[in-house]
């Protein structure tokens, strides 16, 4: 795919990107390579190709889905500034 100044322009424009005037032809070459990157992948036949998720033939260690209860206030509330009895004291901040 070949783009064309004006096509650079365009993109800019929709990218909200600035490209100075005699940047757009080297942009223009640059993305057009991008381009035929893509389209050079789109031609590769991957019919017996298996999707992965990862290049690397990996097995993530899970850990059993359940819930369990979290209680830490008691340590939070030794933390504090000043607190009782589950609740934490602060200055007035409204006169």
């Amino acid at each position: 795919m070949t783009l064309h100044n004006d096509d650079v322009r365009a993109i800019a424009a929709l990218n909200r990107i600035r490209i100075e005037d005699r940047d757009v032809e080297a942009t223009a070459v640059a993305l057009s390579g991008i381009f035929g990157l893509f389209d050079a992948l789109a031609q590769v036949d991957t019919t017996d190709v298996k999707p992965m998720a990862h290049p690397l033939d990996l097995v993530a260690r899970l850990r059993p889905d359940r819930a369990e209860p979290v209680t830490q206030s008691g340590t939070y509330q030794t933390l504090a500034p000043d607190a009782d009895d589950g609740l934490y004291r602060v200055p007035k901040v409204i006169g």
